[in-house]
């Protein structure tokens, strides 16, 4: 049912689910149908009408300076709370407006509430040697959250400098720059790519970058650093597993640089990466890390870890709760 008293406020009724602690993201689906997630768990809540809707959308985008409309149907924005906000209008979205606002917690999660002690102490160990970690895994499983409790652990006196398409890490160190993609304007501001905050970020001294996800032709340049002694960096990657994030990975070098060989690119991603660690998310909503691998030093050698099928070898450090055996790389 349509509360229209609620309606009148700037958020159209939505500020009860926003305001609510408990709430991690607030959805609204064709202009009516308002969803929230509680701990883990998706749930009808009520319904707004569609004009009032791209009312809200058009009072939380004034602020940030985003456009949207017919001409540009499309918005990802990070807003002033740090919560992530993606709108799609018609005639992109057929049934009409929707919006979805995910919310992040003030207080970084702990590496306890992924995995059992013996698994969190394996990461806390990985990260201190440097080694460049990969964490994959499927939307929602809390990749971003789990990317913010590694770089944690690294050393207080070291530089960060964080890359993301929008600005969701919120990391405690005193020594944190920030970078943030761009997208075109009309009005012919240019875009601002993730490639392109790569090559500006090795330009600023990093001890250790931190990519929020590699999608794209970023790929090459975060590996290119990776391999040039920017150790104990970390980026995420969507994918279902952890061979299937190197091979993710794989496929996005090779949709930049279609003349490398395919040996060359898995040798290229095998030396980048140590280590990829993969997160789940289960039916009642808990995220945890399944598994964690280590990336043999070049990829196709006999000898240097386990066959997968794929062009890369690997050995399973750990297993859901349990370790599996020790991590002999570090790059320190």
């Amino acid at each position: 049912m349509i509360d229209l008293v609620a309606e009148q406020a700037p958020l159209g009724g939505l500020e009860r689910w926003l305001r609510d602690p408990t709430v991690n993201e607030v959805m609204v689906n064709g202009g009516t149908d308002v969803w929230v997630e509680r701990g883990g768990q998706l749930q009808c809540v009520g319904h707004i009408r569609p004009g009032t809707l791209l009312g809200v959308i058009e009072h939380i985008l004034a602020p940030v300076g985003r456009r949207l409309d017919r001409t540009h149907p499309t918005v990802d924005a990070r807003l002033a709370d740090g919560s992530r906000l993606c709108a799609v209008v018609p005639p992109v979205a057929v049934d009409g407006p929707c919006l979805t606002i995910r919310r992040f917690s003030a207080q970084p999660m702990p590496l306890a509430r992924f995995a059992g002690p013996a698994v969190s102490d394996l990461l806390c160990e990985l990260v201190h040697r440097r080694c460049n970690l990969l964490v994959s895994g499927a939307t929602s499983s809390g990749k971003t959250t789990l990317l913010n409790a590694l770089a944690g652990e690294v050393e207080p006196h070291a530089r960060l400098i964080t890359l993301e398409d929008v600005a969701e890490l919120r990391l405690t160190h005193e020594h944190v720059v920030r970078l943030e993609t761009r997208d075109a304007t009309p009005d012919g501001v240019g875009e601002i790519t993730l490639a392109h905050l790569l090559r500006t970020a090795l330009r600023m001294r990093p001890d250790r970058l931190v990519v929020g996800e590699i999608r794209g032709n970023e790929a090459v340049h975060l590996l290119q650093a990776l391999n040039t002694g920017h150790d104990g960096s970390l980026a995420t990657v969507h994918a279902n597993s952890a061979i299937d994030a190197l091979e993710r990975l794989a496929s996005l070098v090779l949709q930049e640089v279609g003349n490398w060989p395919l040996p060359a690119v898995h040798q290229h991603v095998a030396r980048a990466i140590d280590a990829v660690v993969h997160l789940v998310r289960l039916p009642d909503g808990t995220r945890y890390v399944a598994e964690v691998v280590e990336v043999a030093n070049v990829a196709g050698v006999e000898g240097t870890g386990t066959g997968t099928g794929t062009g890369f070898r690997v050995r399973p450090l750990a297993d859901g709760d349990h370790v599996v055996a020790a991590a002999r790389r570090g790059r320190r």
